[in-house]
């Protein structure tokens, strides 16, 4: 089987977290250009990668380079590159989010639909190992019914004075919409179909954004079961890190981002466990190295290109999860709770609903 000839547009940090995996997919593909409007940019990502033919500034020079392309631009750059590439018969996988408003969604999606060409968006933690896990332990109830899950992201995130993640208009929104995408997305995931949520937001703190630098998100589920998303690119400090807490009702099941590991704790229970590092704590799984193994993510976009499957983050679902984020923004301005009905990843995605609230 010929490998597929990947193409990558912006060379900046996100194309870096990457670039670290690429060599984990050699069986599979080849880097055979980079584009960034900054060349030394483009010129030092082919360089860390090697071999790389095509370093350009202007992405429409690599078009009959590749066979696919990783956009990781402007989140307001996305539906213009996406939708170029899908029409000249290239599949595409570009960074979260897909676009910035619903009707580039819409079209996106329905010319990956038109040219057969897979769109998926980069959501790197669904293909994380360790959340991959944490998702079967609570699909197969092994510490018994979930109840809730909580996840919390603490950074310091300022970028300088001009960048274009200053800009609500070009960011799409304020942190909520650029960074809580991942976990939503999760959050339907792992908890199904979604009831209502509410959605608080503010920039003290992160006085250098327009919108939220703080979020904080409760979603109800159809289950009974609540999804929490606390998230800051304002810490100065943390303990929680980036950390998820899965409460079931025999134990807590955690995913320690920083420690790169899975653990059980069940040390308000009654029961303690002699084998265990500390009385009521187990390790499930553990990983070695860092970062957000997103080699796995661009392996099964690999893979859905060469079996002619589609992606787990495809574009229907990956609209769902951002219509539950514009539902709680308009939910958030009025004051009320968001009605979030009819938003989980596997219901009807084509009947398009204005937003609505409960």
């Amino acid at each position: 089987m010929n490998k597929i000839r990947l193409g990558i547009i912006g060379c900046g940090i996100m194309s870096e977290n990457h670039a670290k995996g690429y060599q984990e997919l050699t069986d599979q593909m080849i880097v055979t250009a980079t584009a960034d409007i900054v060349l030394e940019r483009a010129q030092n990502m082919a360089d860390s990668i090697g071999e790389v033919g095509v370093v350009v500034t202007d992405y429409r020079d690599l078009l009959d380079h590749v066979d696919a392309v990783l956009i990781a631009l402007p989140h307001d750059l996305h539906y213009e590159v996406s939708s170029y590439f899908l029409n000249a018969g290239k599949h595409v996988l570009v960074e979260k989010p897909l676009a910035l408003n619903e009707q580039q969604c819409l079209e996106l999606i329905d010319t990956s639909k038109q040219t057969g060409n897979v769109l998926m968006t980069a959501y790197p933690m669904r293909f994380h190992p360790l959340v991959v896990k944490m998702k079967e332990l609570i699909d197969n109830k092994v510490y018994g019914e979930l109840f809730q899950i909580s996840m919390w992201t603490e950074q310091f995130t300022r970028y300088e004075p001009g960048h274009w993640a200053l800009s609500a208009d070009r960011l799409g929104g304020g942190q909520f919409f650029s960074h809580g995408c991942h976990y939503v997305d999760l959050l339907l995931w792992i908890m199904g179909r979604p009831v209502k949520g509410v959605h608080m937001g503010t920039n003290k703190g992160t006085p250098w954004m327009e919108k939220e630098g703080t979020s904080h998100v409760t979603i109800e589920f159809e289950s009974g079961a609540i999804g929490y998303h606390a998230g800051t690119w304002g810490a100065r400090g943390t303990k929680l890190g980036w950390s998820f807490h899965a409460h079931c009702t025999d134990g807590m099941i955690e995913f320690n981002y920083g420690e790169n590991k899975l653990v059980i704790h069940k040390n308000l229970l009654k029961e303690d466990r002699p084998d265990s590092q500390e009385p009521g704590l187990e390790v499930i799984m553990e990983l070695e190295g860092g970062g957000k193994y997103t080699f796995h993510e661009i392996r099964h976009f690999l893979n859905c290109i060469q079996n002619g499957e589609s992606p787990l983050t495809d574009g229907p679902s990956s609209l769902q999860g951002l219509r539950v984020i514009w539902r709680m923004y308009e939910a958030e301005r009025q004051g009320i709770i968001a009605d979030l009905r009819g938003l989980g990843l596997d219901e009807e995605w084509k009947p398009v609903t204005q937003p609505h609230v409960v």
